[in-house]
Formats: structure tokens, sequence, C-alpha cells
């Protein structure tokens, strides 16, 4: 079986896991179409024809509608996935893709993560990696299945004693499936998904991840052939397909630009959706500043953007001194390089106008 994948050797064989998750429902919608105004001597009346009863249930249900609006803006839709999270630079970063039932870095431990079945970790700073035990035992505590944490290799052993240490000093199980992989490794998430790490520039080990989709496709070799004698090849062992990886979303975590120029990032780079950081945004903490530190200013991300083949990229992990304004204008700036999309993650940041 061959895998085929520009600019990667082959991978070794894959582990394997499992998930599938449950569909949503939408309640009933209630609407009222003119209600007249009730008077003082018709209120008994009303109440009993169930008009205030539908007034109540009608209000409850604009509630729910206001509360359901407000956990969608909080997701942003790109090429299909619905990536949300929060990620303020030195305070905590933890990105989620539902449908991928993963989650990017793990914070404080967000309520939202918690449901997330695969957990990637990039590196061992606190505001990335604080809140794992926290994710393992809330998980516990709600009988959900034991997560598997990706960690690079040169942090497995510390991660093992932090998740040991929790269990001697809480007395509580905490149920995971640890797995130290490394850049260039394979992990089969599903029969349908894999995941690769791919090398960063951080101050301390780290690296990022891509997860591809998998499709067969029937080699050139076989395309002429029908039906029938594609069938009789298949039953006599004879392997008639390649498997086709193709990058959906890649993350970085915390990195300077230098990944941008390395070849073995290409396919981070034609991923369908970036997810990288853009700590710093103006003159005030310029380039030197930000490699210095481990990571990004977003002058570099326009001054290499010629590499940049993604469809779109979410940008993360500002520094906490930044606007909401200051952030979407220096976005717009990026726009103008870059044929993506390009979308910042401001959720727990201010306005320059709030009180």
């Amino acid at each position: 079986m061959t895998i085929t994948t520009p600019g990667f050797p082959s991978p070794p064989p894959f582990h394997h896991s499992t998930t599938h998750p449950p569909p949503y429902k939408h309640p009933p919608i209630i609407t009222l179409q003119n209600p007249a105004k009730p008077h003082d001597n018709s209120i008994k009346s009303l109440k009993n024809s169930g008009f205030l009863s539908a007034i109540g249930n009608a209000i409850e249900d604009q509630e729910y509608r206001k509360a359901r609006a407000e956990v969608i803006r909080k997701g942003t839709g790109l090429e299909g996935y619905t990536i949300e999270g929060l990620s303020i630079g030195g305070h905590e970063t933890c990105v989620i893709v539902p449908e991928l039932k993963c989650a990017f870095d793990i914070g404080r431990c967000p309520a939202r993560a918690v449901a997330m079945n695969f957990l990637f970790i990039t590196h061992a700073h606190l505001d990335h990696i604080g809140g794992l035990p926290m994710y393992v035992a809330t998980r516990g505590l709600y009988s959900l299945s034991p997560p598997t944490v990706f960690v690079p290799p040169a942090i497995k052993e510390d991660v093992e004693n932090l998740i040991e240490l929790h269990r001697k000093m809480g007395m509580v199980e905490l149920n995971l499936d640890l797995v130290a992989l490394d850049v260039g490794e394979t992990y089969e998430l599903r029969n349908d998904l894999v995941v690769r790490p791919f090398k960063t520039h951080h101050v301390i080990p780290s690296q990022g991840y891509v997860i591809y989709s998998v499709r067969k496709k029937l080699k050139k070799q076989y395309t002429h052939l029908k039906g029938r004698e594609i069938e009789k090849k298949k039953k006599s062992g004879v392997e008639i397909t390649d498997i086709i990886l193709s990058p959906e979303v890649a993350f970085t975590g915390d990195t300077t630009s230098d990944f941008l120029l390395d070849p073995r990032s290409s396919d981070a780079l034609r991923a369908k959706v970036l997810i990288t950081e853009a700590t710093f945004l103006d003159d005030k903490c310029d380039i030197e500043h930000a490699r210095e530190h481990g990571h990004m200013h977003i002058d570099e991300i326009m001054e290499h953007a010629k590499w940049i083949r993604n469809k779109a990229i979410l940008l993360t992990h500002f520094s906490s001194r930044y606007h909401i304004e200051e952030i979407r204008e220096a976005v717009t700036k990026l726009k103008s390089k870059v044929s993506a999309k390009v979308v910042p993650l401001t959720e727990g940041f201010r306005s320059m106008y709030s009180s």
C-alpha cells in the first residue's frame, strides 16, 4: 500500500484509534404572529387560551437563540471546519476543531476542550500545557473515554511524572493514552484521518502538527480495467490502490518565522487551514525582539507570504498588550499580501473603547 504526499518520505505503520461525534439537534422554534395586547378584564381568558404560556415559551426560545448565537459567534468557520478557542500570548492557548474531535494545546483547560478526544501538545510552557491534569481529570469525572494526548518525545517522561504527581496528591485515577510522536512519524486517528508532527522553532523543544484526510485512489496501471477485472485482482491479493494524504489543518504553536522557510514545513503551508502565531504586531516590539523570545512578528509573515499556499489562515497568540482594533488593523495589512482568507482569533481581547 503506497502513501502519496509531496515532500515527505514514506511513513511508518499507523497506530489506530476511532471516534465519532454525536449529531446536534436544534429544539423546535415557536413563532407568534400578530399577538393582541391583553386588557385587564381579559387576563383570565388569555390564561385559559394558553396565550401567556405561548409568550413564555417564545421568550425562552428567544433567550435560547441568543445564547446559541453567542456560542456560534465564538467559532470561526474556515474551509468546512468550525475552529474556536482562546489564545493570548503568555496567558493561555487552546484551539479546538470539533469536527476532528481534537484540541491543540490545552491552556487552562477551557470547558469546550473537555469533549475533544485528541489533544496535541506543542511544547511545555505553562500557557500551553498547564491545563493538562484538569483536562484528563474532567474527562474521567464525566465518564468519558481516556483521551489520547500527543507530546514531543523530549517531554514525555516529564509529562508522565506530572500526571503521576497529581495522581498521588489527589489520590485519583488519571487515565490517558500518552503518545510521544516525533517529527515525520505518522499516527492514524481514524481510518480516514492521520496526523504528523513537523519541526517548529521555539526557545524550548517544540513541534507543530498537520492533520491529513486519507483517501484511496486506483493506481494508474489499473485505470483501464473494468469493474470485474479490478475486483478479481483485489480478491487475488494485488494492491490496486494508492493512499493519498491531503493536509487539512496545520497548527504551529509558538515558533519563529524559520518554519516558513523550512522545506519540511511544505505540508503545513499548503494545508486548507493554517493556525499559526503572530505574537507581535507593531514597532514597539520589533522582529529582533520576537525572534529572541521564539515568536513571530506579523511583518515576517508578510515578508515570507509567497511561501504560504493555504486557503485560510487563523492567527493566534497575540500579545495581551494589543486591543481588538489594533489586531484587526494589523491583520488587514497582511490580507493584502496573501491570497488566503486571514482571520484573527480575538476571543479574550478587549476593545480600546470598552471600560
